[in-house]
């Protein structure tokens, strides 16, 4: 009898942890506003993780210097010697949404996506459209002027990237 508790424990333990594990993905879907963001495809195959298109966010890097028309050093980096999650602050351009401001403080009012930069440039969960991989490779040729993506975005700035196209 001991045992099958022991198992059960171990099982739940589990499940709870795949469900926290899915959770900012499921809350994006499920109660995230739809935005709609500019991509270009990066990058199609990767032979670990298989078949797909690696998207890049032009509209959500920090603004170039006006005085001197340069990106920030690390453009997809804050550059303030912290790490940890960073908050980009969104803003309507027309029928395009892009980025407004790089936060460490969660933002309070406006549509935000909650990324990290624990690496070398800031994720936040929206850089990869897994496909098979014909459709992979076609996808970045088809797009490879430029694209839009789909984002649900929630209220705590979790995302989930539902759909790339041609057009907004």
């Amino acid at each position: 009898m001991k045992r099958i508790a022991t198992v059960a424990t171990i099982a739940i333990v589990q499940l709870v942890l795949v469900g926290v594990a899915v959770a900012p993905q499921l809350s994006a879907r499920l109660i995230g506003d739809s935005h709609v963001l500019r991509v270009a495809p990066i990058d199609p195959i990767d032979p670990f993780r298989g078949a797909y298109v690696s998207l890049g966010y032009p509209d959500l890097q920090p603004a170039p210097d006006p005085a001197s028309g340069e990106m920030p050093p690390g453009s997809w980096s804050l550059d303030d010697g912290e790490s940890g999650a960073v908050y980009i602050t969104l803003r309507r351009e027309g029928e395009v949404w892009v980025a407004d401001e790089w936060l460490r403080e969660r933002p309070s009012g406006t549509p935000y996506l909650a990324c990290d930069d624990h690496s070398w440039n800031v994720r936040c969960g929206i850089d990869s459209w897994f496909l098979p991989q014909e459709e992979a490779l076609a996808m970045e040729a088809d797009l490879a002027d430029g694209a839009y993506a789909e984002v649900r975005v929630d209220r705590w700035g979790h995302a989930a990237l539902v759909d790339v196209r041609e057009s907004p």
